[in-house]
């Protein structure tokens, strides 16, 4: 895979303006300029891959916009070492800063046309997640609970339960909730029953999807 000259200077680029536009955490300004998000896209887009825009990806998908990851990853700001359940493996990304960031990463994906071909990109690259399931996010991944923190990359339309009680005390979720548009959220579980809820404005995402059966 390769990673040219040219691409490293545009991601400096983009770095320099998500510090304009107020990420301030310097883990994950670093990881988003170690990061090659052109990786994670269709070749055909490659000349957009630091345009800092949502784009589409395979079964009707985004790659989240890099404002969007690191806003999400920013609100995370646990130590290396946290164990974090993401919600939505898309691209693969998200999960590529998570691991950056030093985290032990378990990532979910519902869409199977998603799940292969990023399980291939993973083994491509070398990416070595904790887990790569797939699975309904809904329910979140019980088998690895309690998560230091949760981190949801689609809209949804309430907070699901299975993943407040997958939480850690102290654990944080970030998760875009809403219909049209979504009203970032961050819950920190204070202990078994309550949880501090903050928003941070609105924010577009494509819908997270229950399996019904």
């Amino acid at each position: 895979m390769i990673d040219s000259t040219k691409h490293q200077g545009l991601r400096r680029q983009l770095v320099a303006l998500l510090k304009e536009k107020g990420i301030v955490d310097q883990a994950v300004l670093q990881a988003l300029a170690d990061t090659p998000r052109h990786w994670f896209m269709d070749s055909g887009l490659e000349s957009y891959a630091y345009v800092d825009k949502a784009y589409p990806i395979a079964a009707d998908q985004t790659i989240s916009q890099p404002y969007t990851v690191a806003f999400q990853s920013q609100l995370l700001a646990l130590p290396v070492g946290a164990k974090v359940l993401e919600i939505g493996t898309g691209s693969g990304y998200q999960t590529a800063i998570l691991l950056a960031l030093g985290y032990q990463v378990y990532t979910i994906e519902r869409q199977g046309e998603l799940f292969k071909k990023t399980e291939r990109l993973f083994r491509k690259l070398g990416m070595r997640p904790k887990r790569h399931v797939f699975g309904d996010g809904y329910k979140g991944y019980d088998a690895a609970a309690p998560f230091d923190g949760i981190i949801v990359t689609a809209g949804a339309p309430e907070v699901p339960n299975a993943l407040l009680s997958q939480l850690k005390i102290g654990g944080k979720l970030i998760i875009p909730v809403g219909l049209k548009e979504q009203i970032m959220t961050r819950l920190i579980r204070k202990n078994e029953k309550a949880f501090d809820r903050t928003t941070y404005g609105s924010f577009k995402f494509v819908p997270l999807l229950e399996d019904k059966n």
